[in-house]
Parts: C-alpha cells; structure tokens; sequence
C-alpha cells in the first residue's frame, strides 16, 4: 500500500514499550489518519513487560496481548534492532515523520554516591533484573550467589521483586519465563537472608500492598521486621490518613512483626529494615562484606514531605552482594534535550521543550512514560500519561505544528537499507515469539527466551530485513 498517497500524518515513536504502545493505542482511537512507526533499540518489543515484570508476576505480562494487537494494525510498522543516535540520527526523524513521541523509559540506575559503591559485589538492581529477565545487554552480567546475606538498598516495587527472586525455591521459578542463565545460577545459591534497607519510615515506603503481601506466601520464607522500628511519629501518622496503600502496608507490616516474634523455623528469611541509610560499602579483598548504614530520623517539610535525616549513630550489616534499587534514570539521546538532574526529557505535559531551563517547546515532539515523569507508577499509569500527550500532539496536528524538516527522499526503511542496518520488522518479531514459545510448551513454560541480540536476529531469518 502506498502510504504517502493516503496522506497519513506520520508519527515515529521511538521505544517500543507500554508508554510507546498505549501512545499509538490513544493515536489510533482518535479521529486522524495516522501511519506509526515504531523504532526499538531491542529486537523485541515491550519493553519492561518483557524486560522488567518479574518471572513468578506472568498475569501482569497478559498486557502484550493488547500491544500486539496494536501491532498487528496496517498502519503500524515496526523497526526492531535499530538505535537512535547510532544507526540513525534525530534529524533522519525530522526529515520523514510529522511528529516523533520518545517512549524511551529510564534506561539506568541512580546511584547512592557513596565510598565502595563500585566494589565487586555491588550491583544496581536495573542489572539484576534484566540478567534474570534475559535482556541481551545484561546477558554476561555475574552475580556472586555463593554468600548467605545479601542487602537492597531500596523500598520500592524493584526492590520486593529483587528479594523475592533471591529467596523463591527454583523450583517455583522453573515453570516461567525466567532467563534459563539465571534459573540455573539461583538453583546452585546459597543465599538465605535478604535485608532490606529503607532511608525513611515504614509509613514513606513506596511498595504496593500486594508485593508486600507475597512474602506470607512463599514456602520456606518469612519475613522478619522489628515492632520498634514500626513506631511512628504524628506527622507520619497523619500521612497515612487520605493513604490507604500506606494504611495497609503498615497492617502488613504489623502481621510480620507479630508473627516474627511469636518464634518459628524458616529456611530463608526477608528482614525489612527502616530509617536507615548506607554511607560506606564495606569490603576485604576488594569484594563486598557489609554496608556501613546511618540511623536516619525524619523531619517534616513544609510541603508535608518527610526528610530523612542522619543521626550519626551506625552499625554494619553483613553481606557478600549489594543491590542498589534507589531508582531509575533516562539516558540522554544525540540532539534530543534532557535534563541530567532528573534523568528525564524535559517536557511540558508530554511535549518536549529545548531545556530544563527553557520552557519554549521543541515542535512536534513528545516524550512518554518514564522518559517523561521519571520512574513512578505501574504499568497501568502509563496509558493515562500516554493519553495526556497524546492530546496535546492532537491539539498541534489542528494547528499545523510538526517537526517536519526538508522532506528526505525515501522512507525510513529506505534510509537503513542503504546504510546496512539490519531490521527486524514484524514478521521477524513474530518467529521469534513462535520461536520462543515453541521452546517452552514442552517444558510447561510460556516460553524460553533467547537472550542475546545475534540469536533474535538469526532466528528472524529472513524477516530480518536490509534492503
């Protein structure tokens, strides 16, 4: 089909996860002829759902259902395997695309900034969750198993999925789509004990109810928290009035304690600790043995946030592997602004703007997701946050904003035949899901995933397209 002489408003979206595919979902709803591209750095499509939902969380993966549908439309195109800034440039875009929506999401970690932070042993959680969910960059990573105590830094969802890998029985993990490297190297660990270790209160941590909740399930797990650290002040506990998360994490939290100190055996135990922070990774022979943390106290800001603040009073907790889950950071794009304190590309509601600083917008550019409010939410958040931009992008197309430059001869797939990059469209992406899927039916698994970029592609075949 001709697309050009349908005169379709042209859109590249450049990512190909749930903030890139709820973005085209609002497009596609919407009252304009629109011909969308995807453009992925990956091979595969989704994103966190792929690349991030834990293994033992399959219901939540049930979502690319809806992706693939939106996939499936004719007026979706997509460009698999092929990097922005490296195999193309922003301005190869601009010439061919009426409007360019970055669903790029946070790419790396934020870090602690403190002394022994890149000691062997101490890994950022983004990582760890990619190595366990078979994400080709992470393939080769190496993570020493072999110790008994292992502490996250961290309070979040990132943070309770990291220790619940660490602690299931592999056997329990056998059954999904967990990387097979990975699988294998949790079934010869000796971890036993994972602690926890959050800046603020039991009342400030930003785990959902149900993930807290998963640790009462796991057979030979129990988690560990101590009454006295479950002590609040007022200011907190008026917090928790209008938050009913909060109110149930601390019910949650409150079962644990109880039921930690009624006395039990357990083979493997999850200990949450609160008003900590880590100042110092310890470490003997340039590998990690502990975390020097800082009793913290909280101090109510005006604005009602509560500040974590030290005390001066520490301790040390073992640990022959560290994990740093404080969060998700962007990573920038040749010739595209972003705000380096942040992590994010500045925007205006969704659309783009030329600083952090600068608030005059970058016409016909968007930005989605992560990419857009920083690492906050679920899944689910991010198709009203897709659906806000996307309004905006609607508002400019009746007004005539586009960041269409001087028209390129040749479309996209024109352009990265002739300098030799090798796509994987559609149809590639299709053999490799049946690929993947055929790999596991045996084994009573949705899948077995390939894990390195070479494999996908040579899987592909001939979809695999260089014209």
């Amino acid at each position: 089909m001709d697309r050009a002489a349908k005169r379709r408003t042209r859109v590249a979206i450049v990512g190909a996860g749930p903030a890139g595919f709820y973005a085209a979902e609002s497009l596609l709803r919407g009252e304009g002829d629109f011909a969308i591209d995807f453009v992925n750095r990956l091979p595969t499509p989704f994103g966190l759902v792929r690349d991030g939902v834990a293994p033992d969380h399959q219901a939540i993966k049930s979502v690319t259902r809806v992706y693939a549908r939106i996939l499936a439309r004719e007026e979706v195109r997509y460009f698999g395997n092929v990097t922005l800034g490296r195999d193309l440039s922003v301005d190869d875009l601009r010439q061919r695309y009426d409007h360019i929506v970055y669903a790029v999401g946070a790419q790396s970690d934020r870090r602690l900034g403190i002394p022994g932070e890149e000691i062997e042993g101490s890994h950022a959680a983004f990582e760890f969750v990619a190595w366990y969910n078979g994400h080709p960059d992470y393939r080769g990573s190496r993570f020493d198993l072999s110790c008994e105590e292992v502490v996250v830094v961290g309070n979040g969802n990132v943070a309770i999925d990291v220790a619940r890998i660490l602690l299931h029985a592999p056997a329990t993990l056998a059954g999904t789509d967990i990387a097979d490297h990975a699988l294998e190297a949790l079934g010869a660990s000796r971890v036993r004990r994972v602690t926890l270790l959050g800046r603020r209160g039991p009342a400030q941590a930003s785990f959902t109810n149900p993930e807290l909740r998963e640790f009462g399930r796991i057979d030979g797990v129990r988690a560990q928290v101590d009454a006295a650290e479950l002590e609040i002040d007022a200011a907190s506990e008026a917090s928790l009035a209008e938050n009913v998360v909060r109110q149930r994490n601390m019910k949650t939290l409150a079962g644990y304690a109880a039921a930690w100190e009624s006395g039990g055996d357990s083979e493997r135990t999850v200990r949450f600790r609160f008003l900590v922070s880590p100042i110092e990774v310890i470490s003997d022979g340039g590998r990690v043995t502990g975390v020097r943390i800082e009793r913290n106290r909280l101090v109510a800001l005006e604005d009602g946030y509560m500040r974590a603040e030290g005390t001066g009073e520490t301790e040390v907790v073992p640990c022959g592997l560290l994990i740093r889950s404080v969060g998700y950071r962007g990573v920038p794009i040749p010739g595209v602004p972003y705000c380096e304190r942040r992590g994010i590309f500045p925007n205006a509601g969704g659309r783009l703007t030329a600083s952090a600083t600068d608030d005059a917008t970058v016409p016909g550019e968007y930005v989605v997701g992560w990419a857009k409010r920083g690492p906050s939410g679920v899944i689910g958040t991010n198709k009203a946050d897709a659906a806000a931009t996307v309004r905006l992008l609607l508002e400019d197309l009746a007004t005539g904003v586009n960041c269409r430059r001087d028209d390129a001869e040749g479309d996209l797939a024109d352009l990265l035949g002739s300098r030799g990059v090798r796509w994987i469209d559609k149809n590639g992406w299709g053999r490799i899901d049946a690929h993947e899927t055929g790999r596991g039916k045996p084994e009573g698994r949705p899948r077995v995933k390939l894990c390195t970029a070479g494999e996908m592609v040579a899987i592909a075949g001939e979809a695999v397209r260089t014209r």
